[in-house]
């Protein structure tokens, strides 16, 4: 029989016979790694354990900790999910099941409206089914046969799905005991392994995200190796319910929602504390690095959005209205106005790199189902910065923008990993425009020594970019800061400077964000920071809070010396208990609590309460001025 050979992420090279299985290979590397892996990778591609390998290939082995190993767990999970629905309620039509992240999902049209109750009936027949350890097999059928199956069984949102497949293409199923499912694959080997798994809520979904399509009922899942994993998943989940910034705005009185204006946010007077000093911090940031700050108008005409290229690539997202008969857009992204800036004046070489920085609203719009709080709204202010430079300062400018983005984040303490996107398959200008805007990112990246993923297809319409992912506290990652370097607007938009030679030339553009958007930070630092902002961030920084009313003038002194200050302070002199006072302030998560009474009247002094430590004891005002001021500037 011929040799095949197996190039190992190691580096090493095995022989095997042609045809030889994954799980084989696994098996001759060591039945222990044969025992826990899920799945694999074959010349980039995800594969299942029961492949047949029949030519020279690269092997990558997947155990659940990997992400890919994961998918691959969660998407027979999801299968699952549809056997078990199918045993319960078998008139129930099937349309996708995936795995996301974080777990899985199904999409169901039923006429029975799926309950809390029908979860947990639902969950015991999944583990039924892992203890039943059901051999998921593949096999394929013609265009022809498939669509005469699926529509012999009446799954119509399948054979819509097929009928969307060129003609002559062989479609994948996969069995597992008597539950047949179109699918594209790769999966467990069995349905054994699954013996984790939680059913956590019921959403409705649209069929293919269309309004006008019926409406699917969708079941979320998560599911891991060993219950201990998912247990303390469950807990996370539990920390972020209470951490959820839509809950905490509202008690904290930052911000409201109101259906008057879904996906429309409304800041209250402390949400606009802790909005304006991120902006501050962020404008004295961009200072120091030499950017001039712009603001363009929310609304610019549609000539200007084919010229960008946003009404053909971007249409669907945008808001548009009629001025004086000709028709206008709600601006989407800030990018268009920067050019016009740019073009109303001539430039030489000398005045290159131009960095202009831009806190602008924009508009886009979201279905209503995708909603959620800060984190998905239709309108946004994002902190823009576009920069114009000459080809030989590109990688220097990255490296800045990166910079930038590291000292922001160590300032709010996040962690971060760093995502390189390529090339969509809707995109302008040229091949070589391409590969050279994503080789300038790569450089940039790996002089900075960072580490980073490349995600392949994912970069925006007119370039490649990085991407910041933050973790916060409860380990989750959110995407943030953006750096897009564009050789296509400056060409579009026919920007130019005059080069050393007197000829005209194209400047290259970085298009970059570092929080992202205002409103999606917010959210972000509420529930990383559980609403108990660092000193420097809190909308209140300090209450204080007299004994009694006959203390209130000395209660209204240290008031002023503090505010004299800048420090941001507020006084309870309501007739209440003390003790009621200090619950009161704990739990509008006040940083510090001053209480005073005749004692601290007789020494000039304050007792002061912290926030996470308790009573720390008493000081003399000037002294405990003093140090929160300097904590203050330190932003700690």
């Amino acid at each position: 029989m011929s040799k095949i050979s197996i190039k190992l992420p190691d580096g090493s090279v095995r022989e095997y016979d042609k045809g030889t299985k994954v799980i084989d290979i696994a098996k001759d590397i060591s039945e222990g790694l044969a025992r826990v892996v899920v799945g694999a990778k074959v010349n980039g591609e995800l594969s299942e354990l029961n492949k047949e390998i029949t030519e020279d290939s690269n092997l990558e082995l997947l155990k659940f900790d990997d992400e890919d190993g994961k998918e691959i767990f969660r998407h027979t999970s999801a299968h699952m999910l549809a056997q078990a629905v199918k045993r319960h309620f078998p008139d129930a039509k099937l349309a996708i099941g995936p795995s996301i992240k974080d777990g899985f999902y199904y999409d169901i049209d039923t006429e029975h409206r799926f309950t809390p109750e029908d979860l947990e009936l639902l969950e015991k027949e999944m583990k039924k089914i892992a203890k039943e350890d059901l051999k998921i097999e593949r096999f394929a059928l013609s265009r022809e046969e498939a669509l005469k199956s699926l529509k012999e069984q009446k799954e119509e949102y399948k054979v819509e799905l097929v009928e969307d497949l060129p003609e002559g293409s062989e479609i994948s199923f996969y069995k597992q005991g008597e539950f047949t499912d179109l699918c594209r694959g790769p999966h467990l080997p069995s349905t054994k392994k699954v013996k984790a798994v939680k059913l956590t809520s019921i959403a409705g979904a649209y069929w293919r995200g269309d309004e006008k399509r019926p409406m699917l009922q969708r079941i979320y899942g998560t599911s891991f190796e060993k219950q201990k994993d998912l247990d303390a998943y469950l807990e996370m989940l539990e920390e972020a319910k209470k951490r959820d910034h839509r809950k905490l705005g509202k008690e904290l009185g930052l911000f409201t929602m109101h259906n008057e204006g879904p996906g429309f946010p409304f800041f209250h007077p402390k949400g606009m504390v802790l909005w304006n000093t991120i902006q501050q911090f962020w404008r004295e940031e961009h200072l120091k690095r030499g950017y001039g700050e712009i603001k363009t108008p929310i609304m610019l005409n549609q000539q200007l959005w084919h010229q960008s290229g946003h009404w053909e690539h971007y249409k669907e997202n945008m808001y548009t209205t009629k001025i004086d008969e000709l028709d206008y857009a709600v601006k989407p992204m800030n990018c268009p106005g920067a050019m016009l800036i740019y073009k109303s004046e001539m430039y030489s070489y000398r005045d290159l790199p131009l960095r202009w920085a831009e806190l602008g609203q924009v508009h886009r719009h979201e279905l209503a189902g995708a909603l959620h709080g800060l984190m998905r709204v239709r309108t946004f202010t994002q902190d823009d910065a576009h920069i114009f430079m000459l080809p030989e300062q590109v990688k220097e400018e990255l490296i800045k923008v990166i910079d930038l983005a590291d000292h922001v984040y160590k300032v709010f303490g996040f962690k971060y990993h760093v995502e390189l996107s390529t090339r969509p398959e809707s995109y302008m200008g040229t091949l070589e425009q391409w590969d050279k805007a994503t080789n300038n990112l790569r450089e940039a990246l790996e002089e900075k020594g960072l580490n980073y993923i490349i995600n392949e297809g994912d970069g925006a319409f007119y370039g490649p970019k990085i991407d910041f992912h933050l973790e916060d506290s409860l380990g989750r990652t959110w995407q943030c800061a953006t750096i897009q370097l564009d050789f296509q607007m400056p060409e579009r938009f026919d920007l130019t400077y005059t080069g050393q030679d007197s000829e005209k030339h194209r400047p290259v553009m970085i298009h970059r964000t570092i929080l992202g958007s205002m409103e999606r930070f917010i959210g972000i630092l509420i529930e990383h920071f559980a609403g108990k902002f660092p000193v420097w961030l809190s909308p209140v920084q300090v209450s204080v809070l007299p004994i009694s009313d006959k203390y209130n003038d000395y209660a209204y002194e240290v008031k002023k010396k503090l505010e004299n200050q800048g420090v941001r302070v507020e006084i309870d002199s309501r007739s209440e208990k003390i003790g009621y006072k200090i619950r009161e302030a704990q739990m509008a998560k006040t940083p510090y609590m001053l209480i005073v009474g005749e004692k601290e009247v007789e020494n000039g002094e304050v007792s002061v309460r912290d926030r996470e430590e308790g009573d720390i004891g008493s000081i003399k005002v000037e002294d405990f001025v003093s140090r929160i001021v300097k904590e203050i500037e330190e932003k700690k």
